[in-house]
């Protein structure tokens, strides 16, 4: 298993998990780019949002309903950002789905 987040996602790689369930794993960014800075990604590999099927409708759905619950677990009352890079012309630098919560300050646009 050369995916680094599926290595995080079932142990093998160390990480400061927030959340975990059947679908989705939450652990905080090794290079916080805010005070809270959490990526959620699912514990089934898909390599972004380009190769979502029909079939991992439960699977956003999952990952978006966990970033609501974490953000209010977190504190974030005065709003948060949920960010998902697609392709490295996005930013995107890890092949496999993740979203990114960002918040605790106050957070400009565009991000840069």
């Amino acid at each position: 298993m050369s995916c680094i987040f599926c290595r995080i996602v079932s142990g093998a790689v160390p990480s400061d998990k927030v959340y975990e369930d059947d679908k989705v794993f939450a652990f905080r960014d090794i290079s916080p780019q805010a005070p809270v800075h959490i990526l959620i990604v699912p514990k089934k590999h898909v390599a972004g949002l380009n190769e979502l099927s029909d079939e991992d409708g439960d699977v956003v759905a999952a990952l978006v309903a966990v970033a609501g619950k974490i953000a209010s677990s977190s504190g974030l009352k005065n709003g948060w950002r949920l960010v998902a890079n697609t392709g490295p012309d996005a930013g995107q630098t890890m092949d496999h789905l993740h979203f990114h919560i960002l918040g605790g300050r106050k957070l400009t646009w565009p991000p840069g």
